[in-house]
């Protein structure tokens, strides 16, 4: 670790006393086939904040204690292990891509005073993740132009695209469950009512008036409860990920290959949840991105990284 904290600081160290002029630009490129075009530019990087790659994906805003980060939306739908991945890694499972090293993000953190803890531990029983807390903030620009900003925790909630269930000894008498999407289903081994998703009000109503049976009712009532949209509570901390030396010497940042920034928690994690969560529902929370509040697919957004210091005693 020690090796790692000289290694990444000379490495900012290098790179903050570059000038900005001296960066060799992007060339620019055309909308690729099949990508969503963005909506629009993301809000501007403060004219003091130093980019720490030659790309310009990732700037060190000291005045403001931040690292800010220029990314893309990259899902709106599905079940989520990230919130943040570099580019080309993890964008079916993450809301964000970045072009960008994680490595360069610690490297960052660690200028601004942030302190890493460890990632998750799974043996010999379950520690979750531990750091100094990482509040996240996404920028963008709406259709109409306006600036927008959010915490990263409004742009995910609790896994709704699943079956939700409820104890039902048996069904009342007489009653006949429908078909479709929007059916109640009752499995007879498992004395369970079952319902996919989020229940809206009109279908709640229906399934009420089907019996005046004080559990049935109460059953429907927790379907109803358990698929309504909860927004993710827990706080990102900065569990650090760790370096791997391959057989040829070398070493790898593990977060590199996706675990930069997740709601799933892994043990290659730079940034996690401080809570158990996971990407199988086998055990702890399931996560899905909150569509309604997401830009379109393409749209640039900036990112916030602001850790909180512990003062010292």
């Amino acid at each position: 670790m020690q090796n790692f904290r000289i290694r990444i600081w000379l490495a900012l160290g290098v790179v903050g006393m570059l000038p900005v002029v001296g960066f060799a630009q992007p060339a620019a490129s055309s909308t690729a086939a099949g990508e969503t075009p963005a909506v629009a530019a993301a809000p501007e990087v403060p004219a003091d904040a130093v980019p720490l790659n030659p790309e310009k994906t990732i700037f060190l805003d000291k005045p403001r204690h931040r690292l800010l980060l220029k990314t893309k939306v990259c899902l709106r739908e599905g079940v989520l292990e990230m919130f943040i991945c570099p580019k080309q890694t993890k964008e079916h499972e993450s809301v964000l891509a970045w072009p960008g090293k994680a490595q360069l993000a610690h490297a960052g953190l660690l200028a601004l005073g942030a302190k890493a803890g460890h990632p998750v531990q799974f043996q010999p029983e379950f520690a979750p993740p531990a750091g100094d807390t990482i509040d996240i903030f996404v920028n963008w620009t709406d259709s109409a132009g306006k600036p927008q900003r959010m915490r990263a925790q409004e742009w995910v909630r609790h896994a709704t695209f699943r079956y939700f269930e409820a104890p039902l000894e048996k069904l009342p008498a007489g009653i006949k469950l429908g078909e479709g999407d929007d059916a109640l289903r009752y499995d007879d081994v498992g004395q369970m009512l079952l319902f996919f998703g989020s229940m809206k009000p009109a279908v709640k109503d229906r399934f009420l008036a089907l019996s005046a049976d004080e559990k049935f009712r109460q059953a429907v009532e927790s379907l109803d409860r358990q698929g309504q949209y909860q927004e993710l509570e827990a706080v990102f901390v900065f569990a650090g990920s760790q370096f791997q030396r391959r057989e040829d010497g070398s070493e790898v940042y593990l977060a590199e290959a996706g675990s930069f920034v997740c709601v799933a928690n892994f043990s290659d994690a730079m940034i996690d949840v401080n809570m158990q969560s996971t990407a199988s529902n086998d055990s702890g929370l399931l996560f899905e991105p909150w569509t309604e509040r997401i830009p379109p697919v393409g749209t640039e957004v900036l990112v916030e990284l602001v850790p909180t210091v512990k003062k010292a005693k």
